[in-house]
Protein backbone atom coordinates (compact mmCIF):
# COMPACT_ATOMS: atom_id res chain seq x y z
CA UNK A 1 0.00 0.00 0.00
CA UNK A 2 1.29 3.51 -0.82
CA UNK A 3 1.60 5.86 1.86
CA UNK A 4 -0.51 9.12 0.95
CA UNK A 5 0.60 12.07 3.18
CA UNK A 6 -2.34 13.74 5.77
CA UNK A 7 -2.42 16.85 3.35
CA UNK A 8 -3.14 14.89 0.35
CA UNK A 9 -6.03 12.67 2.51
CA UNK A 10 -7.51 15.71 3.71
CA UNK A 11 -7.58 17.58 0.51
CA UNK A 12 -9.13 14.75 -1.30
CA UNK A 13 -11.98 14.28 1.73
CA UNK A 14 -12.63 18.37 1.28
CA UNK A 15 -13.33 17.85 -2.10
CA UNK A 16 -15.67 14.87 -2.13
CA UNK A 17 -17.45 16.80 0.37
CA UNK A 18 -18.00 19.75 -1.70
CA UNK A 19 -18.40 18.21 -4.89
CA UNK A 20 -21.61 16.15 -2.87
CA UNK A 21 -22.71 19.30 -1.98
CA UNK A 22 -22.64 21.12 -5.08
CA UNK A 23 -23.85 18.14 -7.15
CA UNK A 24 -26.88 19.00 -5.04
CA UNK A 25 -26.90 15.52 -2.85
CA UNK A 26 -27.80 17.50 0.30
CA UNK A 27 -30.94 18.06 -0.53
CA UNK A 28 -33.95 15.82 -0.79
CA UNK A 29 -34.19 15.74 -4.35
CA UNK A 30 -31.93 15.59 -7.66
CA UNK A 31 -31.03 16.75 -11.06
CA UNK A 32 -34.39 19.54 -11.43
CA UNK A 33 -36.72 16.41 -10.89
CA UNK A 34 -39.16 15.85 -7.60
CA UNK A 35 -37.06 12.67 -7.27
CA UNK A 36 -34.57 11.73 -4.66
CA UNK A 37 -30.83 11.50 -5.54
CA UNK A 38 -31.47 7.44 -5.35
CA UNK A 39 -34.26 7.20 -7.61
CA UNK A 40 -32.58 9.79 -10.21
CA UNK A 41 -29.89 7.63 -10.20
CA UNK A 42 -32.09 4.46 -10.94
CA UNK A 43 -33.82 5.96 -13.89
CA UNK A 44 -30.62 6.65 -15.33
CA UNK A 45 -29.02 3.26 -15.13
CA UNK A 46 -32.41 1.57 -15.97
CA UNK A 47 -32.50 4.15 -19.29
CA UNK A 48 -28.95 3.00 -20.26
CA UNK A 49 -29.71 -0.76 -20.27
CA UNK A 50 -32.21 -2.67 -23.03
CA UNK A 51 -32.67 -5.24 -20.25
CA UNK A 52 -31.63 -4.65 -16.14
CA UNK A 53 -33.32 -6.63 -13.28
CA UNK A 54 -34.20 -5.86 -9.94
CA UNK A 55 -30.61 -7.96 -8.93
CA UNK A 56 -28.41 -5.86 -11.56
CA UNK A 57 -29.70 -2.65 -10.40
CA UNK A 58 -28.89 -3.22 -6.76
CA UNK A 59 -25.58 -3.86 -8.02
CA UNK A 60 -24.66 -0.69 -9.35
CA UNK A 61 -25.99 1.76 -7.44
CA UNK A 62 -24.71 -0.67 -4.37
CA UNK A 63 -28.24 -0.68 -2.75
CA UNK A 64 -29.61 -3.73 -0.65
CA UNK A 65 -32.52 -5.75 -1.98
CA UNK A 66 -35.31 -4.10 0.27
CA UNK A 67 -33.89 -0.54 -0.33
CA UNK A 68 -34.41 -1.80 -4.19
CA UNK A 69 -37.61 -2.73 -3.67
CA UNK A 70 -38.97 0.28 -1.77
CA UNK A 71 -37.58 2.40 -4.73
CA UNK A 72 -38.97 0.13 -7.77
CA UNK A 73 -42.12 0.83 -6.02
CA UNK A 74 -42.37 4.01 -5.28
CA UNK A 75 -41.02 4.20 -9.48
CA UNK A 76 -43.72 2.12 -10.52
CA UNK A 77 -46.57 4.22 -8.34
CA UNK A 78 -44.97 7.45 -10.10
CA UNK A 79 -45.46 5.79 -13.71
CA UNK A 80 -41.96 6.16 -14.03
CA UNK A 81 -41.47 2.10 -14.26
CA UNK A 82 -42.60 -1.14 -15.68
CA UNK A 83 -41.64 -4.71 -14.49
CA UNK A 84 -42.01 -7.63 -16.58
CA UNK A 85 -40.63 -11.12 -16.18
CA UNK A 86 -37.88 -12.22 -17.85
CA UNK A 87 -38.16 -13.99 -21.47
CA UNK A 88 -34.65 -16.08 -20.24
CA UNK A 89 -35.56 -16.83 -16.64
CA UNK A 90 -38.86 -15.89 -15.46
CA UNK A 91 -38.04 -15.34 -11.92
CA UNK A 92 -36.23 -12.57 -12.96
CA UNK A 93 -38.21 -9.54 -13.18
CA UNK A 94 -36.95 -7.13 -16.23
CA UNK A 95 -37.12 -2.97 -15.42
CA UNK A 96 -37.98 -0.75 -18.25
CA UNK A 97 -39.20 3.02 -18.39
CA UNK A 98 -42.41 4.34 -19.67
CA UNK A 99 -43.05 6.88 -21.85
CA UNK A 100 -43.40 9.19 -18.59
CA UNK A 101 -40.12 7.50 -17.41
CA UNK A 102 -37.90 7.82 -21.06
CA UNK A 103 -39.38 12.06 -20.96
CA UNK A 104 -38.11 12.42 -17.21
CA UNK A 105 -34.75 10.79 -18.54
CA UNK A 106 -34.26 13.21 -20.62
CA UNK A 107 -35.05 15.62 -18.41
CA UNK A 108 -32.40 14.42 -16.64
CA UNK A 109 -29.58 14.30 -18.99
CA UNK A 110 -30.66 17.68 -20.01
CA UNK A 111 -30.18 19.18 -16.61
CA UNK A 112 -26.90 16.93 -15.82
CA UNK A 113 -24.92 17.53 -19.20
CA UNK A 114 -25.78 21.31 -18.78
CA UNK A 115 -23.83 21.34 -15.34
CA UNK A 116 -21.08 19.89 -16.66
CA UNK A 117 -20.77 21.94 -19.69
CA UNK A 118 -21.19 25.43 -17.56
CA UNK A 119 -18.57 23.96 -14.83
CA UNK A 120 -16.01 22.93 -17.50
CA UNK A 121 -16.86 26.43 -19.29
CA UNK A 122 -15.29 28.27 -16.15
CA UNK A 123 -12.11 25.90 -16.50
CA UNK A 124 -9.11 26.10 -18.42
CA UNK A 125 -9.54 24.27 -21.47
CA UNK A 126 -7.36 21.64 -21.05
CA UNK A 127 -8.50 20.82 -17.55
CA UNK A 128 -11.35 18.88 -18.72
CA UNK A 129 -9.28 15.29 -18.98
CA UNK A 130 -7.75 15.78 -15.77
CA UNK A 131 -11.06 16.26 -13.98
CA UNK A 132 -12.35 13.22 -16.11
CA UNK A 133 -9.48 10.81 -15.62
CA UNK A 134 -9.13 11.95 -11.45
CA UNK A 135 -12.87 11.19 -11.13
CA UNK A 136 -12.94 7.52 -13.14
CA UNK A 137 -9.42 6.63 -11.17
CA UNK A 138 -10.97 7.64 -7.84
CA UNK A 139 -14.61 5.77 -7.89
CA UNK A 140 -12.87 3.18 -9.85
CA UNK A 141 -10.76 2.30 -6.64
CA UNK A 142 -13.34 3.21 -4.38
CA UNK A 143 -15.64 0.68 -6.07
CA UNK A 144 -12.21 -1.99 -5.74
CA UNK A 145 -12.33 -1.70 -2.23
CA UNK A 146 -16.04 -2.52 -1.97
CA UNK A 147 -15.31 -5.92 -3.81
CA UNK A 148 -12.07 -6.34 -1.89
CA UNK A 149 -10.68 -6.56 -5.76
CA UNK A 150 -7.24 -5.10 -7.20
CA UNK A 151 -7.51 -1.67 -8.92
CA UNK A 152 -8.31 -3.02 -12.58
CA UNK A 153 -6.68 -0.69 -15.16
CA UNK A 154 -7.19 -3.73 -17.79
CA UNK A 155 -8.92 -0.46 -19.64
CA UNK A 156 -5.94 1.32 -20.29
CA UNK A 157 -5.00 1.02 -23.80
CA UNK A 158 -1.84 0.67 -25.31
CA UNK A 159 -1.18 3.28 -27.85
CA UNK A 160 2.45 2.58 -30.44
CA UNK A 161 3.81 5.55 -31.86
CA UNK A 162 3.70 9.27 -30.88
CA UNK A 163 1.45 10.46 -28.80
CA UNK A 164 0.81 14.53 -28.47
CA UNK A 165 2.12 15.09 -24.79
CA UNK A 166 4.25 11.72 -24.71
CA UNK A 167 7.68 13.35 -24.13
CA UNK A 168 6.56 15.82 -21.32
CA UNK A 169 4.74 13.05 -19.70
CA UNK A 170 7.32 10.33 -19.89
CA UNK A 171 10.26 13.12 -18.34
CA UNK A 172 7.45 13.85 -15.64
CA UNK A 173 6.94 10.05 -14.39
CA UNK A 174 10.37 9.55 -14.94
CA UNK A 175 11.16 12.47 -12.70
CA UNK A 176 8.67 11.78 -10.28
CA UNK A 177 9.57 8.41 -9.41
CA UNK A 178 13.33 8.45 -9.05
CA UNK A 179 13.72 11.84 -7.10
CA UNK A 180 11.70 9.54 -4.70
CA UNK A 181 13.36 6.40 -4.94
CA UNK A 182 17.22 7.36 -5.72
CA UNK A 183 16.99 11.29 -5.21
CA UNK A 184 17.50 11.57 -8.87
CA UNK A 185 17.27 15.66 -9.56
CA UNK A 186 16.88 17.96 -13.07
CA UNK A 187 20.14 16.82 -14.60
CA UNK A 188 18.47 13.09 -15.01
CA UNK A 189 14.76 14.96 -15.89
CA UNK A 190 16.97 16.84 -18.51
CA UNK A 191 18.83 13.50 -19.67
CA UNK A 192 15.14 11.78 -19.92
CA UNK A 193 13.40 14.80 -21.69
CA UNK A 194 16.35 15.66 -24.24
CA UNK A 195 16.78 11.88 -25.10
CA UNK A 196 13.28 11.17 -25.49
CA UNK A 197 12.99 14.48 -27.55
CA UNK A 198 16.08 13.00 -30.02
CA UNK A 199 14.53 9.79 -30.13
CA UNK A 200 10.87 10.43 -30.70
CA UNK A 201 12.28 11.90 -34.63
CA UNK A 202 13.57 8.65 -35.07
CA UNK A 203 10.72 7.02 -34.58
CA UNK A 204 9.52 6.98 -38.57
CA UNK A 205 12.13 4.44 -38.76
CA UNK A 206 11.00 0.75 -38.47
CA UNK A 207 14.10 -0.39 -36.02
CA UNK A 208 12.12 1.92 -33.90
CA UNK A 209 8.78 1.72 -31.37
CA UNK A 210 6.95 3.53 -28.92
CA UNK A 211 4.21 2.43 -26.80
CA UNK A 212 2.03 4.36 -24.84
CA UNK A 213 -0.46 3.04 -21.91
CA UNK A 214 -3.51 5.47 -21.64
CA UNK A 215 -6.36 5.48 -19.10
CA UNK A 216 -8.60 7.62 -20.05
CA UNK A 217 -6.97 10.60 -21.87
CA UNK A 218 -3.81 10.26 -19.79
CA UNK A 219 -0.49 8.50 -20.16
CA UNK A 220 -0.14 6.53 -17.86
CA UNK A 221 3.03 4.25 -18.95
CA UNK A 222 5.51 4.21 -21.51
CA UNK A 223 8.54 2.22 -23.07
CA UNK A 224 10.46 2.07 -25.92
CA UNK A 225 12.90 0.28 -28.39
CA UNK A 226 15.79 1.90 -29.88
CA UNK A 227 16.95 -0.10 -32.45
CA UNK A 228 19.56 2.02 -33.94
CA UNK A 229 21.81 2.96 -30.76
CA UNK A 230 23.31 -0.13 -29.87
CA UNK A 231 24.55 -1.20 -33.29
CA UNK A 232 22.67 -3.17 -35.62
CA UNK A 233 22.01 -6.25 -33.47
CA UNK A 234 20.52 -4.94 -30.32
CA UNK A 235 17.62 -3.25 -29.33
CA UNK A 236 18.00 -0.89 -26.44
CA UNK A 237 14.69 -1.25 -24.04
CA UNK A 238 14.52 2.35 -22.92
CA UNK A 239 12.12 5.20 -21.08
CA UNK A 240 10.00 1.82 -19.37
CA UNK A 241 7.96 3.49 -16.60
CA UNK A 242 4.30 3.24 -15.34
CA UNK A 243 2.88 5.90 -13.35
CA UNK A 244 1.78 6.23 -9.37
CA UNK A 245 -0.80 4.67 -8.57
CA UNK A 246 -0.89 1.93 -11.65
CA UNK A 247 2.07 -0.25 -10.76
CA UNK A 248 1.10 -3.51 -9.65
CA UNK A 249 -2.41 -3.75 -11.84
CA UNK A 250 -0.56 -5.33 -14.64
CA UNK A 251 -0.06 -2.13 -17.13
CA UNK A 252 3.64 -2.52 -17.15
CA UNK A 253 3.60 -5.80 -17.61
CA UNK A 254 1.38 -5.85 -20.70
CA UNK A 255 4.04 -2.98 -22.05
CA UNK A 256 7.07 -4.81 -21.11
CA UNK A 257 5.33 -7.38 -23.62
CA UNK A 258 4.87 -5.12 -26.54
CA UNK A 259 8.25 -4.38 -26.23
CA UNK A 260 10.13 -7.85 -26.48
CA UNK A 261 7.63 -9.21 -28.95
CA UNK A 262 8.56 -6.12 -31.18
CA UNK A 263 12.49 -7.03 -30.94
CA UNK A 264 11.28 -11.02 -31.35
CA UNK A 265 9.39 -10.16 -34.99
CA UNK A 266 12.15 -7.59 -36.07
CA UNK A 267 15.03 -10.52 -34.98
CA UNK A 268 17.53 -8.56 -33.04
CA UNK A 269 20.10 -10.79 -31.36
CA UNK A 270 19.80 -9.32 -28.01
CA UNK A 271 17.54 -6.58 -25.79
CA UNK A 272 19.37 -4.79 -23.65
CA UNK A 273 18.23 -2.20 -20.37
CA UNK A 274 20.13 -0.70 -18.27
CA UNK A 275 18.90 -0.29 -14.07
CA UNK A 276 20.13 0.30 -10.56
CA UNK A 277 20.41 -2.26 -7.89
CA UNK A 278 17.24 -1.65 -5.27
CA UNK A 279 14.72 -1.56 -7.93
CA UNK A 280 13.55 -5.43 -6.94
CA UNK A 281 10.12 -4.86 -8.22
CA UNK A 282 11.18 -3.83 -11.80
CA UNK A 283 13.87 -6.55 -11.73
CA UNK A 284 11.30 -9.49 -11.17
CA UNK A 285 9.32 -7.90 -13.84
CA UNK A 286 12.42 -8.02 -16.22
CA UNK A 287 13.58 -11.79 -15.47
CA UNK A 288 9.86 -12.88 -15.86
CA UNK A 289 10.02 -11.60 -19.40
CA UNK A 290 13.43 -13.26 -19.97
CA UNK A 291 16.33 -10.36 -19.18
CA UNK A 292 19.15 -11.57 -16.95
CA UNK A 293 21.70 -9.54 -15.45
CA UNK A 294 24.80 -9.49 -17.25
CA UNK A 295 26.36 -6.31 -15.62
CA UNK A 296 26.72 -5.06 -12.21
CA UNK A 297 29.27 -1.53 -12.07
CA UNK A 298 28.98 1.53 -10.11
CA UNK A 299 28.58 4.37 -12.07
CA UNK A 300 26.53 8.20 -12.39
CA UNK A 301 25.34 8.07 -16.44
CA UNK A 302 21.50 9.55 -14.14
CA UNK A 303 23.69 12.65 -12.40
CA UNK A 304 24.13 10.51 -9.19
CA UNK A 305 26.33 7.79 -8.55
CA UNK A 306 24.19 3.79 -8.28
CA UNK A 307 25.40 0.56 -8.66
CA UNK A 308 24.31 0.10 -12.37
CA UNK A 309 22.93 -2.61 -14.11
CA UNK A 310 23.11 -3.99 -17.26
CA UNK A 311 19.83 -6.95 -18.04
CA UNK A 312 20.18 -8.94 -21.18
CA UNK A 313 17.43 -10.74 -23.11
CA UNK A 314 19.09 -12.62 -25.86
CA UNK A 315 16.54 -13.80 -29.15
CA UNK A 316 14.24 -16.40 -28.48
Amino acid sequence: MQSASPSLVDGIRNASRKLVRELGFMRPTLAGTNLSPSAVHAVIEIGRSEAVTARDLGERLNLEKSSVSRLLRRLIDADLLAVTASAEDGRAKRLALTDRGKATLSAINAFAEEQVRAALDRMPADRGSVVLNGIRVYADALEAIRRNERLSVDAAELVAGYRPGVIGRAAEMHARFYAREAGFGQFFESKVATEFAAFASRLDRPANGLWSAVYGEQIVGTVAIDGEDMGPSAAHLRWFIVADGYRGAGVGRRLLGEAVAFCDRLGFAETVLWAFRGLDAARRLYESAGFVLAEERPGNQWGREVVEQRFVRPAL
